[in-house]
């Protein structure tokens, strides 16, 4: 078991947590999107895009959920193991999945919650509508915790983030999702802002020993802190969105 106290989350001992961690701290960013949710003690969530779980285990032993804990690149196999050893094997269904590919009944969801995933595969228009409300229960939640820029780019990229800028990149502004997920006929936008959380959880990525932080660390240093944000955005699915019919693409 590891649920010994940190600075981020009381679930996590901190090398757990570094150990465990993909990306700028999910747990910090399920916090705050969670603080705007009602979520409540067998609601059926699917994480999206999870990782090695470690939102799945705060979102089960937080709120008492059922999670689905879906990701295309983490061995299902390894986050049972995980998620076993805190006692919640019963609680966290462990799967692997693509996001355009989601194996799940209509309406099934209470709430599907995203972090730092959502961007890889959910920035075209017809996506939201497409392949994420059709999974929610009428009145149910969408949230994605996205990392992104404080704003757009009008021009060329910085010339101190090219070093470390690839052309698929997919980071905007809270503004551009926003304007993104209004265009859903499905869903109602509640909020898109920048997460309070963000220097923290980056903080905490840049402490890993992981070679993808290591690589971040001289980014942030040079230019990151100036240009980034992580992004939390949140919906409401319609009434009528699971009877409309609509094309999977």
């Amino acid at each position: 078991m590891h649920p010994t106290s940190t600075a981020s989350n009381p679930l996590f001992d901190r090398d757990f947590l570094l150990a465990t961690m993909m990306g700028p701290n999910c747990v910090r960013f399920a916090e705050e999107l969670t603080a705007n949710i009602p979520l409540s003690p067998n609601m059926r969530v699917l994480d999206l895009g999870c990782g090695m779980g470690l939102s799945s285990i705060y979102l089960a032993r937080t709120f008492g959920v059922r999670v689905f804990a879906a990701d295309l690149w983490i061995n299902p196999s390894d986050n049972f193991a995980r998620f076993r050893d805190f006692g919640l094997e019963d609680a966290i269904i462990p799967l692997r999945a693509e996001g355009h590919a989601l194996p799940f009944a209509e309406g099934y969801f209470d709430a599907v919650i995203c972090i730092d995933a959502y961007h890889s595969f959910g920035c075209a228009p017809e996506y939201l509508d497409a392949h994420i409300v059709p999974l929610v229960k009428p009145g149910g939640f969408i949230a994605a915790a996205i990392p992104g820029l404080r704003q757009e780019f009008t021009g060329d990229i910085p010339d101190e983030l090219r070093p470390y800028w690839q052309e698929d990149i997919n980071f905007h502004s809270a503004g551009w999702w926003a304007e993104l997920w209004k265009q859903s006929t499905r869903a109602a936008l509640r909020d898109a802002f920048s997460l309070r959380s963000h220097k923290a959880a980056w903080e905490d990525w840049l402490q890993c020993d992981n070679p993808y932080a290591q690589r971040d660390v001289g980014m942030m240093e040079k230019a990151g802190w100036r240009y980034f944000d992580s992004i939390g955005i949140i919906a409401t699915v319609s009434p009528a969105a699971c009877s409309e019919p609509y094309l999977l693409l």
